[in-house]
């Protein structure tokens, strides 16, 4: 049954922060802002040393609606590691507030405060040690998960009965999350409207699906916006046959994941993984 009070939140088990006796990860977790409470767990590989910093650096944004999960928790501590360790990158992992007590754009907000708290680092000078001593800021990758799904696909006719529960699930939470009304064509959640798109300051991007993610339709809206923009950049999908939405994250060992991980970590760091 749903209800618009939310007391306790699946998918929320908070693990600790330490080394990673799988992987030989470091992680701990860090408050950048304590007037509101945004926090993110930082990885870094079991053999980055002073004298060589890592290649790259990735911010990840944790999904779950905008409404569970978090950067502790059980579902994503395991996959940050092994992404950690695969791809050679020192990871941050973002721990943005949740709706429905704090509503759109709040994520988004505490999103971007993180991704400047990173930036504060390229100096050498920022206030995490960490990223200090090694993170090398010059390429920094940002990546996530699920979340909200796009506004803008196209419409797949017929749709089933469980089609449409899908739907009007989607449209209750996104009521939650939402409540200020906010256009489902604004370019907060559907890249198309967005008029500035030409400026997006990367060279490529990669979108990973799932043959059979009831979200797939929206990565590949995704790349058609891209492509159709005009943007000079390279967009990349990787489809996982047989797979639903966020498999990676709940069997980390499986081929599907494993392979997937190797794509990111090519995507990321192609010099390593050539080696």
């Amino acid at each position: 049954m749903l209800s618009d009070r939310i007391g306790w939140k699946p998918g929320t088990t908070a693990v600790p922060a330490g080394p990673d006796p799988l992987t030989g990860v470091q992680s701990k977790d860090v408050f950048i802002s304590s007037k509101n409470n945004v926090s993110v767990r930082i990885y870094i590989p079991k053999f980055v040393t002073l004298n060589k910093k890592t290649p790259r650096s990735l911010i990840y944004f944790h999904g779950g609606g905008f409404m569970i999960e978090s950067a502790t928790s059980s579902t994503y501590h395991p996959t940050l590691n092994l992404i950690t360790r695969e791809s050679n990158v020192i990871a941050v992992s973002v721990d943005y507030r949740l709706a429905p007590e704090y509503p759109i754009p709040t994520m988004y907000e505490d999103s971007w405060e993180a991704i400047r708290w990173v930036a504060s680092h390229d100096s050498g000078h920022g206030p995490d040690k960490w990223l200090n001593d090694y993170a090398d800021l010059k390429n920094v990758f940002l990546g996530g998960d699920s979340v909200l799904s796009v506004n803008g696909e196209e419409p797949i006719e017929p749709k089933t009965r469980k089609d449409r529960e899908f739907e009007a699930a989607k449209d209750y939470l996104w009521n939650l999350v939402n409540p200020k009304g906010i256009r489902r064509d604004d370019p907060l959640f559907n890249p198309g409207t967005e008029p500035n798109v030409l400026g997006l300051r990367c060279s490529k991007i990669l979108v990973c699906i799932g043959e059979k993610d009831k979200l797939r339709g929206m990565g590949l809206y995704y790349k058609k916006v891209m492509q159709k923009s005009g943007w000079i950049g390279r967009v990349d999908v990787m489809e996982s046959k047989g797979e639903g939405h966020v498999f990676f994250l709940h069997n980390t060992s499986s081929e599907n994941s494993c392979t997937l991980r190797k794509r990111i970590c090519i995507f990321i760091n192609p010099i390593r993984s050539k080696a």
